[in-house]
């Protein structure tokens, strides 16, 4: 009943006052009491649009707060809503106080939930970086934003290396290394697949970003569809793959090699990762922009010295907010008082939550099944 009386005075407010595109000359200002306590969260309802939009903003100083990201099914691929996610937390992170959805994904196929880009979920990389942005909390606690190059590979005994992609559906000609994260097995057919184990007593999974693993090959299948267990990985070859690589007929049972989970920039220590885009700001100056301008429902994230923001604007419901460019989200980001900013995935996706409940609209009416979120997470600190 709340949402919709909000709704019908958002309604009554566009009609009443004369259509513009301006954003306000300022955010309002709004109590400090919650801020105090790390947080705060407020909702803003601008009739210009009109634009409905739910803001929670973080005292980065604040020790007590951190992030973390989810999967859909707490540990590996599928969609599941923002609600559902958050209850797949482990209770000895602390308590959830906010959350917006993550990065764009597969939504069909064997590999439903494959996150699009980089993501590391309490340390494990789960999925590589692609040519589009990323937002990851750096090992001194600092939120970073730029894209992240792979640089992936197994290097095998006589010096030879492949590369290969971690997480995600086999393309032809590609060699990808499979871990529990993609489910039961690896869903591949054909090619040639080599289970490995631990070599040694140095570090093993789950994989961590810009590290090296030593690695023993225990098994070699040729049908594919390689069951995944905790303690081994899948490198997986698609037949086209296997032509290119001439060395590989040397390589037995026993053999051994390194994985190389190099990254550019290195993500040594960090914990928390997540893929999205576009970059809105940096710097402090919108980031250029070449695609069409449709207003879209949106979500982001941005930041300043002193306090990072997660932003949600509804959209598609034209009588309570139809959604912003992403000129018009970076405008809104500026206003906030941000120098950095990132979008994520949008659309139906779009969802933010606090206190225990979803509180925006969501453009379908209800919660969207997603592969990945950002959670806000208020630690036991004395």
């Amino acid at each position: 009943m709340r949402r919709m009386m909000r709704g019908l005075f958002c309604a009554w407010l566009a009609l009443s006052l004369p259509a513009s595109r301006a954003l306000p000359a300022e955010i309002p200002t709004y109590p400090t009491n919650q801020l105090r306590r790390g947080f705060s969260y407020f909702h803003e309802d601008i009739p210009q649009g009109p634009w409905s939009v739910h803001v929670v903003k973080v005292d980065r100083l604040n020790p007590a707060f951190e992030f973390h990201t989810t999967l859909a099914k707490s540990n590996h691929f599928g969609l599941t809503t923002l609600s559902e996610q958050i209850k797949t937390l482990p209770t000895s992170l602390g308590k959830p106080v906010a959350a917006i959805n993550g990065d764009y994904y597969s939504n069909s196929g064997p590999y439903t939930g494959d996150p699009k880009g980089l993501q590391i979920m309490r340390g494990e990389l789960i999925s590589g970086p692609c040519d589009w942005t990323c937002f990851w909390i750096d090992a001194s606690g600092n939120p970073q934003m730029t894209n992240v190059v792979p640089r992936f590979e197994i290097i095998w005994l006589n010096g030879e290396k492949t590369p290969f992609t971690l997480n995600e559906e086999r393309a032809s000609g590609s060699v990808v290394l499979y871990t529990t994260a993609v489910g039961s097995s690896t869903h591949t057919s054909g090619g040639m697949e080599m289970v490995l184990e631990c070599d040694g007593t140095g570090p093993w999974l789950p994989l961590q970003a810009s590290q090296k693993y030593s690695a023993r090959v225990k098994e070699i299948r040729k049908k594919g569809d390689t069951p995944l267990m905790a303690q081994t990985a899948v490198l997986s070859f698609s037949p086209q793959s296997l032509a290119r690589i001439p060395h590989l007929s040397q390589v037995s049972t026993g053999s051994t090699c390194t994985i190389s989970t190099t990254t550019l920039p290195a993500l040594a220590g960090v914990k928390t990762a997540i893929g999205g885009g576009p970059a809105l700001l940096r710097n402090g100056k919108p980031t250029p922009r070449k695609e069409t301008n449709v207003r879209h429902p949106r979500t982001a994230i941005g930041w300043n010295a002193d306090y990072l923001f997660l932003v949600e604007v509804d959209g598609r419901q034209i009588n309570v907010s139809v959604g912003m460019t992403f000129q018009e989200l970076a405008d809104y980001m500026i206003k906030l008082g941000c120098h950095e900013a990132m979008s994520m995935d949008g659309g139906g996706s779009a969802t933010f939550w606090a206190y225990g409940q979803i509180m925006n609209n969501p453009s379908e009416g209800r919660e969207r099944g997603m592969a990945n979120s950002l959670v806000l997470i208020r630690k036991d600190v004395n």
